[in-house]
């Protein structure tokens, strides 16, 4: 017999306990008014429901890029996503594109720009991209339930069976279809918990370990609080894996685009290597200004290359002091080593408290990666961060969101459509 799911993120209230007599019934149920469970609403046809415990939908997209959304990313491709499986991916992400979800933010007249890398942002608010996909819900006759928890969930011979918190009284609703668009845990003050994890397990599905991604490195003892607030472009890396984009100094550690993509690769333990000067030969540099100004200050020269608050906090360890014509070039080569291979190993990162995704997830074994449906549980289908897909920052995570939304409702509605046509009994 399948065990029930009770866990401590369904908020029970001992008031709530009013059973209705007839259980409401759908054909799909989807689990989460986020990015993707909202594009998966627009696809599934028939009678179709989007439970979310907010008072608002799409409460991550509201907030997310400043307030004006990164939607998409132009150069979104399998190669900026990780996973167990770095093909899984592929096939949802090739049958709904950026260009696709572009053309949608074009039809409802959304102005829209290129930041930078590619990175595509709202001329106006995020709030535009909230309202979009709740249009298209209702268009497709979707119910939007918000301030609903789920308190019970069980297989039944034909799909599902749910019991449900709302506005005060418990209700029961049955469905064919079951999508998990929980997302993962990171930013738990907005509500974020492990549900869709604890709901795969329920029905035997696995989870790969999870873990903060796309967040600040923190350091002991302050390290970098003298030079919180200066940024500089870098190129970071560990192992084999490097980004070229800005590092920025907190009171906590480090922080800033680089150190956000790079923090999705990283291991505890693990080195990281900063280069200060990626687009500069520092060599030539240094001995034209040795046989040009010889008598300035190494320390000067550097400042005006890098930071000079970064250059008076690194100065007392670099390998050349005093002034320059002093320098031989095998104290100058020491001093390029030291600047464009400087090796930091952070005491940890800042948790899901700050993290804008999770690493992990329901495990790609479990899942067809064209329709995002349980291959061991049919109905059951599982999409967006709740997945062990999640791509670099900068409008990827939004796109596996939409794909793979986009993916599970298709396949939901083509489904329905060969019951609707299968011959009856007679």
């Amino acid at each position: 017999m399948q065990k029930r799911i009770q866990t401590r993120v369904f908020l029970l209230r001992s008031g709530a306990n009013r059973v209705t007599p007839r259980a409401m019934r759908y054909d799909t149920v989807i689990l989460g008014a986020g990015a993707a469970g909202l594009m998966c609403a627009t696809q599934t046809g028939g009678r179709t429901l989007v439970i979310d415990h907010a008072r608002a939908p799409g409460e991550k997209i509201r907030i997310s890029g400043g307030g004006r959304c990164n939607f998409t990313n132009m150069y979104a491709g399998p190669e900026n996503f990780l996973s167990e499986n770095p093909h899984f991916c592929k096939s949802a992400l090739a049958r709904y594109t950026q260009w696709d979800f572009i053309a949608l933010v074009d039809r409802h007249g959304i102005a829209w720009h290129e930041k930078t890398l590619g990175q595509l942002f709202c001329d106006g608010s995020a709030r535009q991209i909230v309202a979009m996909l709740v249009e298209e819900i209702t268009r497709a006759g979707a119910d939007l339930w918000l301030q609903t928890t789920l308190a019970d969930l069980r297989r039944t011979e034909d799909g599902f069976a749910l019991a449900v918190d709302r506005d005060g009284q418990r209700q029961t609703l049955t469905c064919r279809n079951l999508v998990l668009a929980t997302g993962g845990k990171s930013i738990p003050k907005m509500g974020a918990t492990g549900l869709a994890y604890d709901i795969a397990r329920q029905f035997g599905l696995p989870v790969t370990d999870t873990r903060a991604g796309l967040v600040p490195f923190t350091f002991p003892e302050g390290r970098f609080k003298p030079l919180a607030g200066v940024s500089l472009p870098v190129r970071l890396s560990t192992g084999a894996t490097s980004f070229d984009e800005a590092l920025l100094f907190t009171h906590r550690g480090l922080s800033g685009p680089a150190v956000l993509q790079i923090s999705s690769y990283w291991r505890e333990g693990q080195e990281i290597a900063v280069n200060l000067l990626p687009d500069t030969d520092l060599m030539a540099t240094l001995r034209a200004e040795r046989a040009t100004n010889g008598r300035r200050q190494t320390a000067t020269v550097l400042s005006g290359l890098l930071p000079a608050r970064l250059v008076e906090d690194l100065a007392p360890t670099l390998p050349a002091q005093g002034r320059l014509a002093d320098q031989p070039d095998i104290a100058l080569a020491a001093l390029c080593d030291a600047l464009n291979h400087w090796r930091l190993t952070p005491s940890g990162t800042e948790g899901y408290r700050t993290a804008e995704v999770t690493l992990g997830g329901i495990s790609t074994d479990a899942l067809s990666s064209r329709s995002m449906e349980a291959t061991a549980v049919p109905g059951l289908y599982a999409i967006g961060e709740a997945v062990d897909v999640t791509g670099w920052l900068g409008g990827y995570n939004f796109q596996w969101a939409w794909s793979s939304g986009h993916a599970a409702g298709q396949a939901i509605a083509q489904a329905s459509r060969g019951l609707e046509t299968r011959p009856q009994a007679t």
